[in-house]
């Protein structure tokens, strides 16, 4: 049973009618970052409205591919061999999220390649909304060195066990979770929660230029998200400055191949209060490319109007700590 780490309130007398009525809290291992990696094993802890642990499970799934950084799961092809295939998974899964809000740490990864796994399934994901516990952590100012899991989980006292083995991760931020959810309760804390919009047009046209097992560096495929993102609620403090974070409200622009899929950087910066743009103009704060001598029109652009240029790698460790916008 999990422990109750609850910081204030412990039950609010006056809960939120507003809050969700369940919650899924997902852990997902895959064999990579792009679009077609697939995972290999996931833990759900199913919670009620108010937290309280209902149930959970876990299973290891077949990718049908190379496993991908064994060093990080530990899940090897041998270990791998004669577990189910997601296809085979895909029903039980649904039920342990059908209804309930997905609780993930950086939510719209796991969102992203769960949706993936049941379009190859030729089917969809029972979930309408999706919470990060990154956001909740922003909402909620708590003091924190930076956005990892073992850092949420230190500071609410939880022990990691078998980090990187979906169960225990999800036990994990399950623990991290309830506490979060009940003081922002206490608070009348609107939840980060944000819109699950399926993924479409899915074929099974392989990477170009790679095969099966090969390395997961973005290439296109077949996926397109079926969704417009949202506005940037925050004003542009202006243009990055080396050295510095980067702040809410900043234009960020993308251009050239990614080794994390494009959809899922923008999401990342979107979910941190960033301005995702699709053209460089004046206003622009940073150019995130791998390849700054490409010659794009973008990266031209950027030399032009002295815009700053950073590699993903750096941007992706930035995202991690982003200053929020001043209060008006």
């Amino acid at each position: 049973m999990l422990e109750d780490l609850t910081t204030e309130a412990s039950s609010p007398t006056a809960w939120p009618s507003a809050y969700p009525q369940g919650y899924a809290v997902v852990d997902v291992e895959t064999t990579g970052l792009a679009r077609d990696d697939r995972i290999i094993s996931a833990g759900v802890y199913q919670l009620d409205a108010r937290g309280e642990v209902e149930d959970h499970w876990y299973t290891v799934i077949d990718p049908e591919r190379d496993p991908g950084p064994v060093w990080i799961h530990g899940l090897t092809s041998e270990a791998l061999r004669g577990a189910p295939l997601f296809t085979d998974i895909a029903g039980e899964f649904a039920t342990r999220l059908e209804g309930r809000v997905l609780v993930a740490h950086n939510a719209v990864f796991d969102w992203q390649m769960i949706a993936r796994e049941y379009a190859r399934a030729r089917a969809q994901a029972p979930v309408k909304q999706r919470l990060c516990t990154i956001a909740l952590s922003k909402e909620l100012a708590l003091p924190l060195p930076n956005h990892k899991l073992e850092s949420l989980a230190a500071h609410f006292g939880v022990v990691q066990q078998r980090a990187h083995h979906a169960l225990d991760d999800a036990r994990v931020l399950a623990e991290a979770f309830r506490p979060s959810l009940r003081t922002a309760a206490a608070r009348g804390v609107r939840l980060p929660l944000h819109e699950c919009l399926p993924l479409t047009e899915w074929t099974d046209r392989p990477r170009v230029g790679q095969g099966a097992g090969h390395g997961s560096g973005y290439r296109p495929t077949g996926w397109r998200p079926s969704r417009k993102r949202p506005a940037c609620p925050y004003p542009n403090p202006g243009r990055y400055e080396p050295g510095k974070p980067l702040e809410q409200g900043m234009r960020v622009a993308f251009s050239g191949d990614t080794s994390v899929e494009r959809d899922l950087l923008e999401d990342r910066a979107t979910e941190a209060g960033l301005h995702v743009a699709t053209s460089i103009s004046r206003l622009t704060s940073l150019l995130v490319t791998n390849d700054p001598d490409s010659g794009t029109s973008k990266v031209v652009k950027a030399r032009q109007y002295g815009t700053p240029v950073m590699d993903e790698a750096a941007f992706g460790q930035l995202l991690h700590d982003v200053e929020p916008a001043p209060e008006s």
